[in-house]
C-alpha cells in the first residue's frame, strides 16, 4: 500500500485554502521519500473548476513551486480553448531538517541536475500518487492520463533540466517540455545531454527551450546560455518538434513567466494527437531506422536468440578480432586473434556511455556486418563503429524488464529477450555478420 507509509498527505485548504477564479489549489506534503531518503517535499495542485472530477484529465508538472502564474495562466488558456483540461501539479525539492526544523541538507541538485531516472522514478512512484490522493473541498477525487501525449513539464534552471530529463529518461510518462534558462552544464553531467541526443535515436518529446545571452557564466561551469544553445543545436539534428526563446535576459524565470502562455499553447498544439517522432541526421542511425517501427513482442523462443557462450563477448565476423568486457571499467577491451586464436595487443578500445557516473551493467553483444559492435547496456543498445566509438544508441521496449539476458542481430531486424523470458523484436535496416567474412573497412575515422 505504497503506499500510504511512503506518503502522508495533508490537505490544508480545506481549513486555510481557498478557491480563485478558475481552479481550487491544494497543498500536500511528502513526508517521506524511498527515493529520496530523510526528504519531505511540499507540493500543491491546482485543479479547474471545471473539472468534474473522477475522469482522466491531462498534467502538467512545474517544479520549484506554484511560479510563474501558472494556474492563471493554464486557467486562460483552457477557458480559450487553447489546451486541454489540466490539473497542475507543483512541487518543491527536497529537504531535510532537524527537529528545531533548520536545514540539514538542500536536495535541489542532487534531484533536478543528475541525469539518470531517479528524479522521473520519483515523480512517477511517490509525487503523483500523493497529488492524485487529495480531494476538493466539495468531494472531487482527481485522476491523471496516463497517456504520456497528455503529460508536460516545465522548470527553470536547475529545474529546466530536470524537465527536460525526466521527460528524456521517461517519454513514456512525459512528452511535453519546457525548459527555462536550463542548467546543461557540468554539475551532474548535464554537459552530455546533448552527445545523448545526437547518438539517440528520436523520442516522441515536444519541447520548448528558452535562455539569454545574460545568462550565467560560470568559470567552473562554463556558459548556460551557449550550453542551451548546444542543446537546442543536437536537438535540430536530431529530428524533434523545438522552438526556442532567445533574447537578452539573464538567469531568473522573468522571461519564462511572461511568455509561459505562448509557450503552454504551443506545447498542447495538434493535441490530442500523438506526439510525433523526427528523423534524425546521424548517419548511422538515419538508415538503420525504419519509420513507424518499434519493438513488438515475439514468438521467437529464447534460446533463437540467445548467442552461443564462447570465451569472448563477441568475435568479429572473420575471427581476426576480439571484444571481452573488464570489470571495473567502461570501456570494453578488443584483442588481434592469431591464426590459432590467441590473444595479442589488448586494449581499452570501445567507450561507452553511462548516465549516472556508475559502472555501467552490460548484457549481450553482437557483431553487424558492417562491423558495428551492437551492445547491449543499462542505457539502451549503444553501437560502436569499427573504431571504438559509440555512434547509436538504441532506446528499449517500454515494458522489458532489466538487461536484455540474449541478443541477437538477424538480416532485417534485431531480438532480444529479457530476464522474464519475453522476446521482443524490431525490424530495422541491419545485416547479420557472415562468418568468415570481413567487413569492409570503415578506415580511421
Amino acid at each position: 500500500m505504497m503506499k500510504k507509509l511512503i506518503f502522508l498527505c495533508t490537505l490544508l485548504l480545506a481549513c486555510t485554502g481557498r478557491a480563485t477564479a478558475g481552479h481550487v489549489l491544494l497543498e500536500g506534503w511528502l513526508k517521506s521519500s524511498a527515493l529520496y531518503p530523510g526528504t519531505q517535499h511540499k507540493f500543491w495542485v491546482s485543479v479547474p473548476d471545471a473539472y468534474p472530477g473522477g475522469q482522466p484529465a491531462c498534467l502538467f508538472v512545474v517544479l520549484d513551486g506554484v511560479n510563474y502564474r501558472a494556474p492563471e495562466v493554464f486557467d486562460t488558456l483552457m477557458a480559450e480553448g487553447r489546451m486541454p483540461t489540466t490539473i497542475g501539479v507543483y512541487v518543491q525539492p527536497g529537504r531535510i531538517a532537524d527537529a528545531r526544523g533548520e536545514v540539514l541538507r538542500y536536495n535541489r541538485s542532487n534531484e533536478f541536475d543528475m541525469t539518470d531516472g531517479r528524479f522521473a522514478a520519483f515523480l512517477e512512484q511517490e509525487l503523483l500518487p500523493a497529488a492524485q490522493s487529495l480531494r476538493t473541498p466539495d468531494g472531487r477525487s482527481l485522476k491523471f492520463s496516463s497517456r504520456a501525449a497528455d503529460r508536460a513539464i516545465m522548470g527553470a534552471s536547475s529545474g529546466g533540466i530536470a524537465s527536460f530529463n525526466a521527460a528524456w529518461q521517461r517519454p513514456d510518462l512525459f512528452q511535453r517540455v519546457f525548459s527555462a534558462v536550463g542548467t546543461f552544464v557540468p554539475f551532474r553531467g548535464g554537459n552530455d545531454l546533448q552527445a545523448f541526443v545526437r547518438k539517440t535515436e528520436p523520442l516522441p518529446l515536444r519541447i520548448f527551450l528558452q535562455d539569454g545571452t545574460e545568462d550565467t557564466w560560470n568559470p567552473l561551469f562554463g556558459s548556460w546560455y551557449e550550453a542551451n544553445r548546444m542543446l537546442e543545436s543536437a536537438l535540430l539534428f536530431s529530428g524533434y518538434a523545438l522552438k526556442c526563446d532567445w533574447g537578452v535576459s539573464g538567469h531568473n524565470g522573468r522571461r519564462a513567466a511572461a511568455i509561459l502562455k505562448e509557450v503552454a499553447a504551443w506545447l498542447w498544439e495538434g493535441w490530442p494527437a500523438p506526439v510525433a517522432v523526427g528523423t534524425t541526421q546521424n548517419n548511422l542511425l538515419q538508415p538503420m531506422l525504419l519509420a513507424g517501427e518499434d519493438w513488438t513482442v515475439s514468438h521467437l523462443d529464447v534460446k533463437a536468440v540467445r548467442s552461443p557462450r564462447g570465451k569472448y563477448d563477441a568475435v568479429y565476423p572473420d575471427g581476426t578480432l576480439a571484444v571481452r568486457r573488464h570489470k571495473g571499467s567502461n570501456c570494453l577491451w578488443q584483442y588481434i586473434l592469431s591464426d590459432k586464436g590467441k590473444p595479442r595487443y589488448g586494449q581499452r578500445f570501445y567507450w561507452l556511455h553511462n548516465m549516472d557516473n556508475t559502472l555501467l551493467d552490460v548484457g549481450p553483444m553482437a557483431f553487424d556486418a558492417q562491423g558495428n559492435l551492437f551492445v547491449t547496456t543499462a542505457i539502451g543498445i549503444q553501437i560502436c563503429d569499427q573504431n571504438g566509438r559509440v555512434r547509436g544508441i538504441l532506446r528499449y521496449p517500454a515494458a522489458m524488464q532489466g538487461l536484455p539476458v540474449a541478443f541477437r542481430i538477424m538480416d532485417g531486424q534485431l531480438a532480444l529477450a529479457d530476464r522474464s523470458g519475453r522476446v521482443y523484436v524490431r525490424r530495422m535496416q541491419v545485416r547479420a555478420a557472415e562468418k568468415g567474412v570481413r567487413p569492409a573497412s570503415q578506415g580511421q575515422g
